[in-house]
């Protein structure tokens, strides 16, 4: 696994977390009127009812937070992409806050992971088939005939549930739609890149370095696949975390800026959907307190071991399977409550996450040859390569 990848996975978390911390100040300064305000703009669902029976919550006092970035374009005409009828969960996360809130970790899971995806409720009341595709499709299933968030939500938490053994505590959806008013209303937002950007298609063109850009631009640079890198969408979920990181810093810049965070928090507020158990704004401020007393140096950020199903179906270039047995010690881990990453959290975390978790269990994917679904074979050992929450996005 190369070293750029792992840098990028604590952008989703620096996000998230950062949307609530610019909330909850925001709230304090602005009172009761715009606390209610801020609350009604949120997107409560119940989705209780749709995900049928869920693994044990062995350690209650733990979460499991599933963060979904959906790459809905309505609203946005057709310059950013055509011809769709779904939406799709551009980035999947989980998020692991432990019962003693003295670390925690995040677990990027590829997007094109090809695994079991359960019956699912879709927008016309209908249940969908059982079928193997990538961990995306989920979501789009969710939404068929409709665009609605919540199915999608509970089609995605279904998957992750029945694929892995985790019992996912809450969820939020964050949705592109209001992205560009966020960036608008901060006046616009720096970023770095390594190399030169180039996407025909937005007409954006940027060297390698720092950059100012205006929403237009900001929705160009992380829309695009085709301009920068390798062009895999792996890459591209990379360059919107680290856009979000950027997007949060600019904001936590401008909290002495009563209209500018108002603007911010309004367009924040509107794009978020949350399952109605996290319990609104109170949860929301709940969450970011369980996160904000956790040092830097205990937030591990970390891509699920994968590799390409080419490997074993050569026709299929565009999916990946989850390697094994360590994804299975993995999940194992966070259904036991200790930490997955030994490189930071000890040598024998893995071992001790078995033995409490039963790996083996769950992970297993559909696959046309028994042999992948003990992963790549070969003599090097597949190792999780985690990074910390203090490390500079633009930093080697």
């Amino acid at each position: 696994m190369t070293e750029w990848w792992p840098r990028r996975h604590r952008k989703l978390l620096a996000w998230a977390s950062g949307i609530l911390v610019a909330l909850i100040v925001g709230l304090v300064v602005t009172g009761y009127a715009m606390l209610r305000h801020f609350n009604d703009n949120l997107h409560q669902v119940n989705i209780s009812g749709l995900l049928g029976r869920q693994p044990a919550n062995l350690h209650p006092q733990a979460e499991n937070i599933a963060l979904i970035g959906s790459d809905t374009r309505l609203g946005m005409g057709g310059q950013y992409g055509t011809g769709l009828t779904t939406d799709q969960s551009d980035t999947l996360m989980i998020i692991h806050i432990p019962a003693d809130r003295k670390w925690a970790e995040v677990m990027s899971i590829p997007r094109d992971s090809y695994v079991n995806i359960p019956s699912c409720e879709m927008g016309d009341g209908q249940l969908s088939s059982p079928t193997q595709f990538k961990i995306n499709e989920a979501f789009a299933l969710g939404n068929l005939y409709g665009n609605r968030t919540a199915l999608g939500a509970a089609c995605t938490i279904k998957t992750i549930e029945q694929d892995t053994g985790i019992y996912v505590s809450h969820f939020i959806v964050v949705n592109f739609t209001g992205f560009t008013s966020m960036v608008g209303a901060l006046g616009g937002v720096q970023e770095c890149n390594p190399a030169a950007f180039t996407d025909p298609s937005s007409g954006i063109l940027l060297s390698a370095g720092y950059h100012w850009l205006n929403p237009t631009q900001a929705l160009a640079y992380v829309r695009a696949r085709h301009g920068l890198g390798d062009g895999s969408d792996l890459e591209r979920i990379g360059r919107q975390q680290a856009f979000m990181s950027s997007l949060i810093s600019r904001a936590k810049s401008e909290l002495y800026n009563p209209l500018a965070i108002y603007r911010f928090l309004d367009a924040a507020t509107g794009s978020l959907t949350i399952d109605s158990q996290l319990g609104g704004i109170t949860g929301l401020y709940d969450l970011e307190q369980s996160l904000h007393g956790i040092p830097s140096t205990k937030i591990a950020f970390f891509t699920l071991p994968n590799f390409p199903r080419a490997d074993v179906v050569a026709s299929d270039t565009a999916n990946v399977l989850w390697t094994q047995p360590e994804d299975s010690e993995i999940f194992a881990s966070f259904r036991g409550d200790v930490p997955a990453s030994p490189s930071l959290f000890g040598a024998t975390a893995r071992q001790q996450a078995a033995a409490a978790g039963h790996p083996g269990k769950f992970g297993v994917l559909p696959t046309a040859s028994p042999g992948a679904r003990t992963g790549r074979t070969g003599p090097t050992p597949v190792k999780i390569s985690a990074r910390t929450a203090t490390q500079n996005i633009c930093v080697g």
